[in-house]
């Protein structure tokens, strides 16, 4: 059963975010950030990862530590999902147009944490969304889901178009590195004999 329940409470958010990778992309998250759970959605969606998640965090400050403890939550929760990752594909990759924009995302369920953004996001807000939180919460994913994540911008000028490529690059790349193997049975995609 590739699914996961995690449960984060800290002094500034509370987190619940429950996951099954082998889903069919349903959603029902809230957050409390309206453009945040957009971008949640698009990741459940395009990933095929069914994914409820439900925040509360210090808005009277910002909305940063809502968005980027829902990142190590999510990250958590994959990897209890995905266990020893036994048959999976281990990598994804995809190449995602949206209107102007052009954003490639490449990743590798190694459990070695590391992120490359090469993003550049032209306005500091898409409405009330601080565009350097996009970031945040993939820093936070790939940090606790042990994700080597690239995502590089190719071309855009609209910080929406920009940010949502992104998650559905990913989302596509993850829902490809989750998938099982049909070529490899129950083996782990290691020549270590671990992830």
């Amino acid at each position: 059963m590739r699914k996961a329940s995690i449960a984060r409470k800290t002094a500034e958010t509370e987190i619940e975010v429950s996951i099954d990778l082998d889903g069919t992309g349903s959603y029902d998250n809230q957050t409390g950030v309206g453009f945040f759970d957009h971008m949640l959605d698009q990741l459940s969606r395009h990933s095929l990862i069914d994914m409820t998640i439900r925040a509360k965090g210090d808005y009277h400050i910002d909305d940063h530590h809502t968005v980027e403890d829902t990142g190590i939550a999510l990250g958590q929760a994959l990897m209890q999902a995905l266990g020893d990752k036994r048959g999976i594909r281990r990598y994804g990759a995809c190449l995602l147009p949206m209107d102007d924009s052009l954003v490639r995302a490449a990743l590798d369920l190694s459990a070695r944490p590391f992120l490359i953004w090469n993003v550049d996001l032209p306005t500091e807000k898409i409405g009330s969304f601080d565009t350097e939180l996009v970031r945040e919460f993939f820093q936070a994913l790939s940090t606790h889901g042990g994700i080597t994540l690239h995502v590089d911008q190719l071309h855009g000028v609209n910080s929406h178009h920009i940010a949502e490529a992104a998650f559905k690059a990913v989302a596509r790349a993850l829902r490809e590195a989750v998938e099982p193997d049909p070529r490899k049975g129950d083996a782990i995609p290691s020549t270590k004999g671990m992830l």
